[in-house]
């Protein structure tokens, strides 16, 4: 089996004017045998930050136990937050230490500090990218031209919530290890909400 076969789902994330919005689809894929229809695939790291990726959930379960142990400890030596990037870089060198042997997934990091929001993508080797909004996973051909055609930079949260549930849904629709609905995190300076969009 390929590596890009086992990065299987599809996972976005949008950086908004006032927050961001990551999302992911619950189907859980190995190759095309369905294991799971309720895996969670976006993990709150703090309030302020969170993680969505594609790929074996097992590996993105153990990054996520790991940066948010890391973070937690980070807090609690300075008393402060960690900016976004912070958390993002820490995923990279991990990572990248694993190269050899990897994690097999893709990871977007999505934020808000006393910087404004952001957006990290990730790959499985610990490539760092910020940008504005991303695709991964093996639904991420669809939905990142739904992304193209119709993301703004001066997007509101809920606008940008709208956009993420449409271009899951589209890749869900055409991909046939994405499925069974939506997670959703949204994070603003308020703090992060999650919900669950059924479809």
């Amino acid at each position: 089996m390929e590596l890009y076969e086992l990065l299987s789902g599809t996972a976005v994330g949008i950086r908004a004017q006032d927050g961001v919005v990551l999302a992911s689809e619950r189907r859980v894929a190995y190759g095309f045998y369905l294991l799971s229809k309720s895996g969670r695939k976006i993990f709150k790291i703090n309030d302020r930050v969170g993680i969505a990726a594609a790929g074996v959930l097992a590996d993105m379960q153990t990054i996520a136990r790991i940066v948010r142990a890391d973070m937690n400890l980070y807090y609690l030596r300075t008393r402060r937050a960690p900016a976004v990037r912070s958390v993002a870089k820490l995923l990279s060198i991990l990572l990248f230490e694993h190269r050899l042997i990897p994690y097999i997934c893709e990871v977007v990091v999505g934020g808000v500090d006393d910087e404004g929001p952001h957006i990290y993508v990730l790959d499985p080797a610990g490539s760092l990218i910020e940008d504005d909004y991303t695709a991964l996973g093996t639904g991420a051909k669809i939905a990142i031209g739904i992304l193209e055609s119709e993301y703004r930079k001066d997007m509101t949260v809920k606008e940008a919530r709208e956009l993420a549930v449409k271009a899951i849904r589209q890749a869900v629709s055409r991909d046939p290890v994405s499925g069974d609905g939506c997670d959703i995190l949204i994070i603003t300076k308020e703090g992060a909400k999650e919900e669950t969009v059924q479809f």
